[in-house]
């Protein structure tokens, strides 16, 4: 298409910064990003499609959700490297179930919007959980037992999986069923903890998980020695 050649994608990394606002009332709902197969599915589809630093992968808007963005207009700024998109927005735009991503004052960390629409059901139990960690960042450590391990010493955070680790182990031993499945949710807390503690998205080890299928344990292992 010749309207992905005039960005500059070398100069852009592979990505295009792309803002995305409600065609009708002009509201900023979105920062995201493109890359060329991004932007080309975006053209083709009338769907805004973006590709995920976090997730390390292209994704449909919406995939999860449903709340998809239908593109109404695509503008590119007069340096070609920032995209500005027109969308009717069915549902919301935030993760959080607010209409835009932008709902948090800088200065007083007032919340100027309110939670239109319950989307833990949509993005899955751990999904949600690592956003939830993600939001915790910024949490008095005081009051907040996420933001203490995210803000405390590393060894620390990693000490908790070592720790709970070992008391899984030792319930599966003792045969303790309730008991392994409170230390296993322990174990997959504090692993999504260490793993946002990083920005690496637990869409990241679906993906590798999912790339392991047909592949034996043996030969997974000796591809990774090869390297």
């Amino acid at each position: 298409m010749e309207s992905l050649e005039s960005i500059d994608w070398e100069k852009m990394n592979g990505l295009i910064p792309v803002i995305t606002q409600d065609s009708s009332s002009n509201e900023v709902l979105m920062l995201a990003y493109m890359n060329k197969d991004a932007l080309e599915l975006s053209l083709k589809t009338k769907y805004a499609h973006y590709f995920s630093r976090s997730k390390q992968r292209l994704w449909k808007k919406g995939e999860s959700s449903g709340h998809t963005q239908e593109i109404e207009n695509i503008l590119i700024d007069c340096d070609n490297d920032t995209l500005l998109l027109k969308v009717k927005q069915n549902g919301v735009a935030c993760h959080t179930g607010r209409k835009s991503c932008f709902f948090t004052n800088l200065e007083t960390k007032e919340e100027t919007s309110k939670i239109e629409v319950d989307t833990s059901l949509a993005y899955g139990i751990v999904d949600t959980l690592y956003h939830v960690i993600q939001d915790r960042k910024n949490d008095n450590p005081d009051i907040s037992y996420t933001a203490k391990l995210l803000k405390g010493k590393q060894n620390s955070m990693l000490k908790k999986i070592v720790e709970e680790a070992g008391e899984f182990t030792f319930a599966i031993k003792d045969n303790d069923e309730n008991e392994a499945v409170y230390e296993a949710a322990d174990i997959a807390y504090h692993v999504l903890v260490a793993l946002a503690s990083k920005n690496i998205s637990p869409d990241r080890v679906k993906q590798e998980l999912a790339r392991r299928f047909g592949i034996s344990g043996i030969e997974e292992k000796n591809s990774r020695t090869e390297k």
